[in-house]
């Protein structure tokens, strides 16, 4: 039986897990919440993270993390990628043997705009890095544990591992497809949050489905601009990571992007928005980063502006609104 180690014990985390079990393997939790340890392994449950859910009683956790890197040679990342630079750098202290790296997670560095495989190979001694691969694609972890069929992307630039990631997670109820397009399965996932959360402020300001219909077609356009202007290949935005990805997280509360948003849109401030989620929300921070690489690259991407300028400098949503439908009229593809 496989051993694998999965970093982080939150939702995403805790479902991959228990999907592992159910594959067979033995996995392996680290997390730095002695609460959350203490509950998975005495009453397998997370309920903080997963309500109503009972864990297999074979998944175990740990808050000793050189326990968890010699546990395995699989290193699944599931960890905000606000933090990931912090725990990598504490793996890469303990590292003893090669290790492939799975990121699960999905954003971009603020400061660096870097995506989570630059950070890997900046903190983690290449000697040690077996192999990197990310998973990606509509996939709430919330359905993930109820077995609910869902689909995403397994990326590496050696599709060797890419294969391996495939075969470890793929079962009955999970499809894992395979991709050499590591920097667009990357950013698709980070971009796409950035619209989830304008979907949520088109709901919570009472829009229809037109709107958001809109929203989702238009911000594809802007995320493909952005990858394919740092190397992505078109092809994927079209794919799992795009698209399905882009219409699972704009249109559903199990994205806590969107529920951010649909606070945001009924009157609350972003602060007040994100204490009420109580979950990391990846799409704010990324926000500022695609607004800076799009400057940077001076790229066309009005809604990723307003969208800045609603969560960072505070301006009305309806009167951002306003100003992308007042706009210089334009061809589609412009």
């Amino acid at each position: 039986m496989d051993k694998v180690t999965v970093i982080g014990g939150g939702s995403w985390g805790t479902a991959l897990g228990s999907l592992l079990i159910d594959n067979q393997k033995q996995v392996l939790i680290y997390d730095n919440d002695e609460s959350t340890v203490s509950e998975i392994n005495t009453y397998h449950t997370n309920s903080s993270k997963l309500k109503g859910i009972v864990l297999p009683n074979s998944l175990k956790a740990t808050s000793d993390l050189e326990l968890a890197i010699q546990y395995s040679d699989v290193l699944i990342l599931a960890v905000p990628t606000a933090v990931v630079r912090i725990v990598l750098k504490s793996i890469n202290s303990i590292l003893t043997s090669k290790k492939v790296f799975c990121n699960v997670s999905k954003g971009l560095e603020l400061v660096t705009h870097k995506r989570v495989s630059e950070i890997v190979t900046d903190e983690i001694g290449s000697y040690y890095i077996k192999g990197f691969v990310t998973v990606s694609g509509p996939s709430h972890a919330e359905e993930v544990i109820l077995k609910k069929i869902t689909s995403v992307v397994a990326a590496s630039n050696e599709l060797e591992y890419a294969k391996y990631i495939q075969e470890l997670f793929s079962n009955h109820s999970f499809r894992v497809y395979t991709s050499n397009d590591l920097i667009g399965v990357e950013l698709s996932g980070s971009l796409k949050n950035i619209f989830a959360i304008a979907s949520g402020i088109v709901d919570g300001l009472g829009f229809g489905i037109n709107t958001k219909a809109a929203l989702i077609t238009r911000g594809l356009l802007e995320m493909k601009r952005i990858a394919i202007a740092l190397g992505a290949q078109e092809k994927t935005l079209d794919g799992l990571c795009g698209v399905g990805d882009l219409i699972a997280t704009c249109t559903t509360k199990l994205s806590r992007n969107y529920s951010a948003g649909v606070l945001i849109g009924s009157g609350k401030g972003l602060v007040e928005s994100l204490e009420e989620i109580h979950m990391v929300v990846e799409g704010v921070k990324t926000c500022k980063s695609a607004y800076n690489l799009s400057k940077d690259m001076n790229l066309k991407t009005p809604i990723i502006d307003s969208m800045y300028h609603i969560l960072f400098d505070n301006t009305n949503p309806i009167e951002e609104l306003n100003s992308l439908m007042s706009r210089r009229l334009i061809d589609e593809n412009e």
